[in-house]
């Protein structure tokens, strides 16, 4: 078994606790299931928002879905004039046996463009 990253984001409409949660849950989601992954994978996830988010802590989505058990920790994005708002990102450490070139990242919503060549 080895240990991949897996990276991912989010775009959010608005700065709100209830949305944030329900993004963040879909992000987790999909990056589980794009890579065929139980949450007993996980070995830790880290959370990054933009500074203009502050409605809640990603890692708080993310337990209420079901991440209790795995570490999971938030930061704030670099304010980089220009870049594009309200986006939740994860850099998730995971247990598998697919190679890293097969690992799907996960780009949703509007943060699709920032990595236009991974997202789905």
């Amino acid at each position: 078994m080895s240990v991949r990253a897996i990276r991912g984001a989010v775009q959010l409409d608005v700065d709100d606790r209830e949305h944030m949660a329900a993004r963040t849950t879909e992000l987790v989601d999909e990056v589980l299931r794009a890579n065929d992954l139980g949450v007993e994978d996980l070995i830790s996830v880290f959370f990054t928002a933009t500074p203009d988010l502050v409605s809640d802590f990603p890692a708080a989505a993310a337990r209420a879905a079901g991440l209790g058990d795995v570490p999971l920790m938030c930061a704030v994005e670099i304010a980089v004039p220009g870049s594009l708002p309200r986006v939740v990102r994860l850099l998730a450490h995971v247990e598998t046996d697919v190679p890293r070139a097969d690992v799907r990242h996960v780009y949703l919503r509007g943060a699709a463009v920032l990595r236009r060549d991974l997202a789905q």
